[in-house]
């Protein structure tokens, strides 16, 4: 997105930001070849400082959501762990989810509430079609079904700054997106042990395309040199001798033309 921001910006033809993102996904899906979603092109390039931003997936709306507590941070922290994949791993989750949306659109589905995708369906009409499926098309609709009420959750808690409401959703999530979604590995997983033992830290979780990669944690700001320290004191021993790093961030605006004071 900031590419796509930086030739706007050159050529002088600025583009709508739900668009630039809706282009880095085509381009995802046409070179990359990963059929991937919307959600990092949109949050890349639509989000606001301060907030949280709940995504619309099927109309592309956004919502900002409050997260600009002086009190609270992000700390994401870089396993440096990546699995050797096949490539298989996401469209094999897809193809689970569109196996689920058509038992439950044939069960469900009507003309005035038609079931398109795992978002139109509710935990109870997976479980009434769970004879239909096999256990991992279950488990990896299961996963996606309670990942959209937890977001709703999520959205709640932020805008009545329960944070530790937030933080427990967030646990939730990770074991979800670990036992059901499978895209968690052991480094990661003991990552978000320490980090959810130390006092102050409201929760922790896997982020981006899983197998490897970063957690993401909320935190309390005077909680951040224990949880520094936890990490580089634990870590090691659970990924046999790595060392993770991490940073220490806010919610920030998308892609954007920053301005650079002229020198005198």
């Amino acid at each position: 997105m900031s590419t796509g921001a930086f030739l706007e910006a050159l050529t002088s033809s600025p583009v709508d930001a739900t668009e630039r993102a809706l282009r880095g996904q085509a381009t995802e899906h046409e070179y990359a070849k990963v059929p991937c979603g919307i959600m990092d092109q949109l949050i890349s390039s639509r989000a606001t400082a301060g907030s949280a931003l709940l995504i619309d997936c099927r109309s592309h709306e956004v919502t900002p959501v409050p997260l600009s507590d002086p009190s609270v941070v992000i700390v994401v922290t870089n396993s440096h762990v990546e699995h050797d994949l096949s490539g298989s791993e996401y469209p094999e989750r897809r193809e689970s989810c569109t196996a689920a949306v058509k038992a439950i659109a044939a069960k469900h589905g009507s003309e005035e509430k038609p079931v398109k995708a795992l978002r139109d369906a509710t935990l109870d009409m997976l479980a009434s079609v769970s004879d239909d499926l096999d256990p991992k098309t279950r488990a990896r609709a299961h996963h996606v079904i309670s990942e959209d009420v937890r977001t709703q959750e999520a959205r709640k808690a932020l805008e009545a700054g329960d944070f530790a409401t937030v933080g427990r959703l967030m646990g939730e999530s990770h074991a979800s997106l670990r036992d059901d979604y499978e895209v968690s590995v052991p480094e990661i997983d003991a990552l978000v042990e320490i980090a959810c033992k130390v006092d102050g830290v409201f929760g922790s979780r896997i982020t981006g395309g899983g197998f490897g990669g970063c957690t993401v944690s909320l935190a309390k700001r005077d909680a951040v040199d224990a949880l520094l320290a936890a990490v580089e004191a634990e870590y090691p021993a659970a990924s046999g001798g790595i060392k993770a790093t991490c940073f220490v961030t806010r919610a920030g605006a998308g892609a954007r033309v920053l301005e650079v004071p002229a020198e005198d």
